[in-house]
């Protein structure tokens, strides 16, 4: 049976050494003192050997599970592994030769040049917690694609899938950077994709179809059990923003016409404005109505409304299973590209969408923000529409001339 780390943690010292096994050759080593060692046990040119892997719990089971695979990796590409899981090659570096530490950090200051401050620390962050630990001071040209498998794997064990892939393609463009430079011949991520798990397929929040909505702003409108999940649902269906970041709305965020989301609780990490409507900011005045401390939406006992505080209230509306708050944002993305009025990049940006390779990462907050201020306010207008209530639309050519760039 696989060890737990319950099993780690609760393990006593004896009279003698002993062992607990996890499988796969990895096991830990207790000694009369106390201490936990991790060993592989393993074969090589025919000879039984034991490899040191480091002292539980500096190194947790799981990263020691990958340092077993990592192992196991080099052996199947003949090379031994007792020159060092994640540690420097024994043997010394050519003149010339470089660790993959040393080249991330070369090309990450290349890299980094007129990109997003919060985006270029969550990049090297990723390199420091998932790559470094295994392959940043072995040589650039020993790391193997087995080793390079082992460390998305751990990545993946903790169910991050999308962050294992953005870390398998920055290792590569550090490869590629290599190459380009003379460092390295070949690029070792660039034959591990056939190794990697599968993404999940995506399922999307249940959302109502848009010949429904009116039905669906009704039964919110007309919601007394709470004036604060009434309030907070339709403040987030006018602003097409997170649960999360409504919760967690802040009075000194709100500045005139904007909300000015900060990127430290952003999703992404990176500064958002959103737009606010007349009929937002009609909101906002009866939402202050109710103001009790920093919070938009203060709970009954805490300090910000309770995160099942809105999901409850749509259960209350027989909802369950027909309509998620976090499916509010799925009714503006589809309302907004099907009216085909509205370029899509300015709709994603409203939604702070990142794009999968992040090429976006140079993301400014106010970009096209004039296109935004009136496609909130069409958003908001359609909403009173549905609502069967007349809508008198400010400066409608100066809209028009705007949809048309």
């Amino acid at each position: 049976m696989p060890l737990t780390d319950m099993q780690m943690r609760k393990a006593e010292t004896r009279d003698k050494p002993y062992t607990l096994s996890d499988g796969g050759g990895l096991r830990a080593l207790v000694s009369t003192s106390g201490s936990k060692t991790w060993q592989f046990l393993y074969r090589f040119d025919g000879q039984q050997r034991t490899l040191v892997l480091g002292k539980y719990p500096d190194m947790p089971l799981a990263k020691a599970r990958t340092a077993r695979d990592v192992a196991k990796g080099l052996i199947a590409n003949g090379t031994d592994p007792a020159g060092g899981i994640g540690k420097p090659s024994k043997r010394k570096l050519d003149a010339g030769e470089r660790t993959f530490r040393q080249v991330a950090e070369e090309f990450h200051q290349i890299w980094q040049s007129g990109k997003n401050k919060a985006h270029i620390d969550r990049v090297w962050a990723r390199l420091e917690r998932d790559a470094f630990p295994l392959i940043g001071d072995r040589p650039l040209t020993d790391i193997k694609p087995a080793e390079i498998v082992a460390m998305i794997r751990l990545v993946e064990d903790r169910g991050a899938l999308d962050v294992s892939r953005r870390l398998k393609q920055k290792c590569g463009e550090v490869f590629g950077y290599a190459i380009a430079m003379g460092y390295a011949e070949s690029d070792p991520t660039a034959r591990v994709n056939k190794a990697l798990r599968p993404k999940p397929k995506v399922e999307h929040m249940p959302r109502v179809p848009v010949k429904d909505m009116p039905k669906l702003l009704r039964a919110i409108d007309g919601y007394r059990i709470s004036d604060m999940a009434r309030l907070g649902m339709q403040y987030t269906l006018l602003t097409a923003t997170r649960t999360g970041e409504v919760r967690e709305a802040q009075w000194s965020e709100i500045e005139g016409d904007i909300w000015r989301i900060p990127g430290s609780r952003m999703k992404m990490g990176r500064e958002h404005i959103v737009p606010l409507s007349r009929q937002t900011l009609e909101l906002l005045k009866e939402i202050e109505t109710h103001k009790r401390n920093e919070y938009l939406f203060p709970g009954p006992r805490r300090p910000m409304m309770n995160s099942n505080f809105m999901i409850n209230a749509l259960y209350d509306l027989d909802m369950r299973g027909v309509q998620t708050v976090h499916g509010f944002r799925s009714l503006f993305s589809t309302y907004l590209n099907e009216s085909g009025q509205f370029n899509r990049d300015w709709i994603e940006l409203q939604l702070a969408h990142a794009e999968e390779d992040e090429i976006r990462a140079s993301y400014n907050a106010a970009e096209y923000l004039p296109q935004r201020v009136k496609m909130m306010q069409w958003w908001a207008d359609e909403l009173d529409r549905m609502r069967g209530k007349p809508v008198a639309s400010e400066n409608a050519d100066d809209f028009d001339e705007l949809l048309r760039h």
